[in-house]
């Protein structure tokens, strides 16, 4: 096997700005979103991609879409690639869970991998249904250059499981913007490497602002809002 696979996060939404959770429900790119999509596809023109996947909502389609383009290429949808579902916190802000569901949103702090709200997932459930649909993409794909667009916290779970990072911390360790390029190269299916990470280097020429030092968009920790877990 000599497969390379460029891991996608979709563009910014129209609820990015607002840092909602928006896991399982449909929200279309923005503007933005899509001038972060289409800086990319000028990145990766030359790649020569044989296959672009992508999860089945409409930003990952979208995204996926203007990255096939320049390739000639359909893009084909795959369930598990979805991002994770947030329950019943759906479309609230992260201060709106903490005032509403306290314990609910400690809890997800403390272990968001084994922690589901009411109605969503955990971790654990997205890495058993994500890890599986990306080795079913290896086994078609020996060889040559794949593109896959997939969300946020799917990704940052995939990367954790591949590389045999402590999944718990996932929402720490790791972090991903929009329309951000990883590569992950294979010379077999259970050998992984990390070859870029989080890169938006292509934002500079469409003069987006490089994204800024971690705070409230990942977990309460470098938000500081746990107090249990400052350093």
């Amino acid at each position: 096997m000599n497969t390379r696979i460029f891991l996608i996060r979709h563009g910014a939404t129209i609820l990015t700005a607002e840092d909602r959770f928006a896991g399982s429900i449909n929200v279309p790119l923005s503007d933005q979103g899509r001038e972060q999509a289409r800086r990319l596809s000028i990145r990766l023109a030359d790649e020569n991609l044989t296959a672009v996947y992508a999860s089945p909502l409409d930003r990952t389609m979208e995204t996926a879409r203007i990255l096939a383009q320049p390739h000639g290429l359909e893009v084909q949808p795959r369930d598990g690639l979805r991002e994770i579902s947030h329950g019943h916190w759906e479309e609230m802000t992260r201060p709106e869970v903490e005032a509403k569901y306290p314990e609910e949103a400690a809890a997800w702090e403390e272990d968001p991998f084994t922690f589901a709200p009411p109605g969503g997932e955990s971790g654990l459930a997205v890495t058993a249904r994500s890890l599986p649909a990306l080795m079913d993409i290896l086994h078609a794909h020996p060889s040559g250059n794949v593109a896959i667009v997939s969300h946020k916290a799917t990704i940052r779970l995939l990367l954790s499981s591949l590389l045999g990072f402590d999944p718990r911390r996932y929402r720490d360790n790791l972090d991903q913007s929009p329309a951000a390029l990883n590569i992950v190269d294979f010379k077999s299916p259970v050998r992984a490497r990390l070859t870029l990470f989080n890169d938006t280097s292509h934002y500079e020429s469409a003069g987006l602002a490089i994204p800024p030092f971690p705070g409230d968009r990942l977990s309460g920790w470098w938000a500081g809002t746990d107090q249990n877990r400052q350093m």
